[in-house]
């Protein structure tokens, strides 16, 4: 079994859950956060047992309060303190944007609820999350440039496509905190609970994709929605969508999605993602640091 210092896992009836847990610093970010973080989606990928993941903070006063500046592992977050020349140099990728793309790499849906304050990479950590629930007492805050820094963990990429440009410059500029209702208006979460609530509503969510879905139809289409609107041209949309459907409509999957609908039952998927992913995935690159 995994041993984590920073963050809680646990996997039951399908559903992964990622507590960031720091309970006496607000659930601030380091590296050593960063890279158990990292390992749990590596955990999850690699679990077929997993159907979903959900991402949330210890304690009903934040879900992170943003990155640890003097963290106690020493582990900084920010650069590895070196002065280099070269920013192409690996030792200038910023930890949240690790973490960040990490996520986006997911093979299995992620699900945020965000409990309390998130400003910070609390705020651009959730980005790359498919939905995102929130407390009513959340607090949210792109507070870079208060700070003298610019947006991090590749947030200049995901915020505008989740939220629109406007608002993306909005809040990104003027660095403001806002509260729940700034961010359900503007599309940053999809729905507010009250705390006592939000669990039991995000594993609501989680067990309606796990008890009704393909574990590879959801992995697929994840990756076609999240890389598909990159394409300069729908006609190349259509190549993956074509190979995507000839390809799991020969499956077992298949088969057994439409024989469970005609016997009016629970579908019984057996393909698994580990293992049953069609020929083509993944059909993107992903850019090396260069």
């Amino acid at each position: 079994m995994t041993e984590f210092t920073q963050i809680l896992f646990d996997v039951a009836d399908g559903i992964a859950t990622i507590t960031l847990h720091r309970p006496d610093k607000m659930n601030a970010f380091t590296g050593t956060m960063m890279a158990e973080l990292c390992q749990a989606f590596d955990l999850t990928d690699a679990d077929d047992a997993v159907r979903a993941v959900i991402v949330t903070g210890h304690g009903p006063r934040a879900f992170c309060a943003g990155a640890d500046l003097t963290p106690e592992d020493g582990r900084q977050i920010f650069s590895s303190g070196d002065a280099v020349d070269d920013l192409s140099d690996p030792r200038v990728r910023d930890s949240g944007g690790r973490l960040t793309l990490r996520i986006h790499a997911s093979k299995k849906p992620v699900i945020g609820a965000i409990n309390g304050a998130a400003v910070g990479i609390g705020a651009t950590m959730q980005l790359p999350m498919d939905m995102r629930l929130a407390s009513r007492t959340a607090r949210f805050g792109f507070v870079f440039a208060r700070r003298g820094i610019v947006p991090e963990a590749a947030s200049s990429w995901f915020l505008p496509r989740l939220v629109g440009l406007p608002q993306a410059l909005e809040w990104c500029m003027t660095g403001r905190v806002f509260d729940a209702e700034e961010a359900l208006r503007g599309g940053l979460v999809r729905s507010l609970h009250e705390p006592d609530d939000l669990l039991p509503a995000a594993r609501a969510l989680a067990r309606e994709i796990a008890d009704n879905t393909s574990a590879v139809a959801v992995s697929m289409t994840r990756a076609m929605l999240w890389h598909n609107p990159q394409f300069d041209h729908p006609m190349q949309a259509h190549h993956v969508d074509s190979r995507a459907i000839y390809t799991l409509s020969r499956g077992p999957d298949a088969k057994e999605g439409i024989a469970s609908f005609l016997e009016k039952r629970a579908p019984r998927y057996p393909a698994r993602v580990s293992s049953d992913m069609p020929g083509f995935y993944p059909w993107w690159k992903e850019p090396d640091w260069e």
